[in-house]
This record gives C-alpha cells, structure tokens and sequence, in this order.
C-alpha cells in the first residue's frame, strides 16, 4: 500500500523559508513522478513543482521559479520543497501527489505566510 506523508509546513513572515517533506512507503521514489500541489482559500489546486522518476527532471510553475527548489533523497524515498523569499500569496494547503502504478495523494499540509 503506498503512502505519502508531508510534513514542515508552518506560519513563516514573508521573506521567510520553509522546506516541505513528503515520505512515501510502498514504491519506489526514483519509480514514480512526484510532485507538489497547492491549493488556496477559495483558489483552485494548482501543481507547483515536479520531478520526473528517470534522470530527476523537474519542472516549476512560473510564479515559484527562482524560489522553490524540488529535490528528493532516495535512500530515504523523500521528496522535498525548498521555498525561499515567502510571499503571502504561497499561502496555502501543500500536498504531495506520487504518479506510478496508480495515483496517489498526501494529506497535505498547511503554509501560512503572514506577519
């Protein structure tokens, strides 16, 4: 059965960094397509950032490009996202997302930026 964890959001001012974890169990990292969603109050999700299984191609929305960084460590099957220079409008619900066999979600977790 495959499962994904998130973990690290938070309340963070702006100008602010924050580094999201997403841990799956079940299937292989490095097998799998993995990106982060997010979805705003009152916004539609959005996909944010991607990294492919083979070769660890990735992929930003324009809006986080320079600021965000998607990484994964697969000895320990994580995904990660670095977020730098915080913006309030990066509020929002952040959910990791693993395409292989089938699709799967995380529960998500909450990033506020706010003073």
């Amino acid at each position: 059965q495959v499962q994904l964890v998130e973990s690290g959001g938070g309340l963070v001012q702006p100008g602010g960094s924050l580094r999201l974890s997403c841990a799956m169990s079940g299937f292989a990292i490095d097998h799998s397509i993995m990106e982060w969603h997010r979805q705003a109050p009152g916004a539609e999700r959005e996909l944010v950032a991607s990294i492919t299984g083979i070769g660890g191609s990735t992929y930003y929305i324009a809006s986080v490009k320079g600021r965000f960084t998607i990484s994964r460590e697969i000895a320990k099957n994580t995904m990660y996202l670095e977020m730098h220079s915080l913006k309030p409008e990066d509020t929002a619900v952040y959910t990791c997302k693993a395409i292989n066999r089938n699709v799967y979600w995380g529960q998500g977790t909450q990033v506020t930026v706010s003073s």
